[in-house]
């Protein structure tokens, strides 16, 4: 053990992962040139070829494609040992979520998840980036649409309602899908359903864009609980605002809905076996009743 290279190991393994000394450099901060160094040392040590190189480009060589293997499994083995090692760091969540599921939906419920598992330890960030869990600084993340990254245990948090919701002043306006062509209709721009797909849905055209745009659904919520215009919005998102009766859906049952699956839970495959993610993949599929709370590969 005393002459285990876990240093160049994990250089080796994080160019490997990413497929760039570049890409190993920035996440192990260090420069290309000392990757490409320890690599090359690397090599020489053990007497194989791990890279074939082709200009800036590298890619693995069959030694190196079984090194791999052992080693990102050997890591993983590690990494799960320092959690059963330490209850600290198995009660340790660091999850990220999409901005307005953070605020809207997760936030209020935060209380609910830390009375039921007070021996969580909860670190909350709320982000429009997708975090790639290079540097294992995210165990799980609550993205909005389809995982970008490759390789993630995923499951899918279910079918999401986006109906028009307005300010209870406006409601009595509102008795059939064309009465909202006369209204000042509120765009959330990041929204997978927009206007136009709902009117389509209700065999009308959309009108010209106007009226109030935001980025984000959490204020475009914000804006039609102050009477601004009537937004088009997913239940789930909107439904504090509804239960309390700050907003009104009132085509509810008059016009067709939309629905979609726009959230995912996604981690690493291995991060889904630490103790934290396992309690709260089954404590958010118990709250939004899924029939399967598994993440899967």
């Amino acid at each position: 053990m005393s002459k285990l290279p876990l240093g160049a190991l994990r250089v080796f393994e994080a160019a490997a992962r990413t497929g760039s000394f570049r890409a190993a450099a920035t996440e192990l901060a260090l420069t290309p040139s000392a990757v490409s160094h320890a690599i090359r040392s690397f090599e020489d040590q053990i007497g194989t070829t791990l890279f074939e190189r082709e200009g800036r480009n590298v890619r693995l060589s069959p030694a190196g494609d079984a090194l791999l293997r052992r080693v990102s499994s050997g890591f993983d083995e590690l990494r799960h040992g320092l959690e059963v090692a330490s209850s600290r760091s198995s009660n340790l969540l660091r999850l990220h979520c999409a901005p307005s599921m953070a605020a809207q939906w997760l936030m209020p419920r935060l209380r609910s998840l830390i009375e039921g598992h007070p021996e969580l330890e909860v670190r909350l960030a709320a982000g429009v980036d997708y975090p790639h869990f290079r540097n294992d600084e995210f165990d799980v993340d609550i993205c909005y649409g389809p995982p970008r990254q490759e390789g993630l245990s995923v499951l899918p948090l279910g079918e999401e309602t986006v109906r028009p919701m307005c300010a209870p002043s406006l409601a009595g306006t509102i008795r059939e899908p064309a009465d909202l062509l006369r209204l000042v209709l509120i765009e959330s721009e990041q929204k997978r359903v927009r206007w136009n797909a709902w009117f389509a849905a209700n065999g009308l055209s959309a009108p010209s864009p106007g009226g109030f745009r935001f980025d984000r659904s959490f204020m475009a919520i914000a804006a039609a609980t102050d009477g601004l215009g009537v937004t088009l919005e997913s239940t789930r998102l909107a439904e504090r605002e509804l239960a309390s009766g700050q907003l009104v859906a009132p085509l509810a049952g008059q016009a067709r809905d939309v629905t979609y699956v726009g959230h995912f839970l996604v981690c690493p495959p291995q991060a889904r076996h630490r103790q934290s993610v396992r309690t709260f993949t089954k404590w958010i599929a118990e709250e939004l009743g899924l029939p399967e709370g598994r993440l899967k590969n």
